[in-house]
């Protein structure tokens, strides 16, 4: 798989991801517009999921989300990041413009899901800052 990020940055989303979610982190995988690559994957867990058609979906989810929730203004606040619950566990997407990142975990509390939401959304944000100005 090409390498689509520095290994700085992947390094730093897992690390971020581990720390908040401990051993409930199932999976890291970052994406862009463009193309993905899974950066974690629990020892436990099979490489046999379709990323191509998941994170496809969850590209154009972000995209679609993210224009909805912009042209109204609701007494929620702006839109920050997605959670979505499966029977085997959830999923939490977290995404600028230009790329986005996919956690499955197990069971975590939603105080964990906002830190590593939060985390995430920080340096993605801090490390295209920093792409732009090179």
């Amino acid at each position: 798989m090409t390498e689509i990020l520095s290994e700085t940055l992947a390094d730093e989303l897992v690390s971020i991801a581990r720390t908040a979610t401990g051993d409930s982190l199932r999976s890291v995988t970052y994406f862009n517009r463009s193309n993905f690559e899974q950066l974690y994957l629990r020892s436990d867990l099979e490489r046999d999921a379709d990323l191509d058609t998941f994170v496809g979906h969850e590209w154009r989810g972000y995209r679609d989300t993210t224009n909805a929730y912009q042209a109204t203004e609701t007494e929620l606040g702006a839109y920050r990041y997605t959670i979505r619950a499966f029977e085997n566990g959830y999923l939490l997407r977290v995404g600028t413009e230009r790329s986005s990142v996919l956690l499955t975990t197990d069971d975590v509390t939603m105080q964990e899901f906002e830190e590593v939401a939060e985390a995430v959304s920080r340096s993605l944000e801090s490390h295209s800052e920093s792409s732009d100005h090179e």
